[in-house]
């Protein structure tokens, strides 16, 4: 069986800047719409079913993510990790959800609030299909 590694993803500038959260670009919901019309057009899975979602974060030290990441864990979130893209630090987290465009556009707004809360940055999402492991 083949492997397809397609994605959608919209993940915005991931580069700290220190202002106020609300001056931060957000994420359109017209965007969000656009990105599930891509998936339904060209996705080889499911749009409506259980998707892997990963969401990213990024603030001008890796402590201030290791809080989040902590706190989006006991969330249900599985944190991916902390990378340096370009020097600046990155969290990923992914969790497996069933998205409509209005429940992603909200699952945004309340992790844009949580980032202005804390004074780090949220950068976006992406998506892709659950991958089952085969059991021997």
């Amino acid at each position: 069986m083949a492997v397809v590694a397609t994605a959608f993803s919209i993940v915005t500038s991931f580069a700290w800047k220190p202002v106020h959260a609300q001056e931060r670009p957000h994420i359109a919901r017209a965007q969000i719409d656009s990105m599930f019309s891509a998936m339904r057009a060209n996705a080889p899975w499911n749009v409506d079913g259980p998707l892997l979602w990963g969401y990213y974060f990024s603030a001008p030290t890796s402590e201030k993510l290791d809080q989040i990441a902590s706190e989006l864990e006991s969330k249900g979130y599985r944190v991916v990790g902390i990378t340096m893209p370009q020097g600046k630090p990155r969290l990923q987290v992914e969790k497996v959800e069933t998205h409509t465009p209005a429940s992603l556009d909200a699952r945004n707004q309340e992790f844009y609030t949580l980032a202005g809360r804390n004074g780090i940055s949220y950068n976006g999402m992406d998506v892709g299909p659950v991958q089952v492991q085969e059991v021997k």
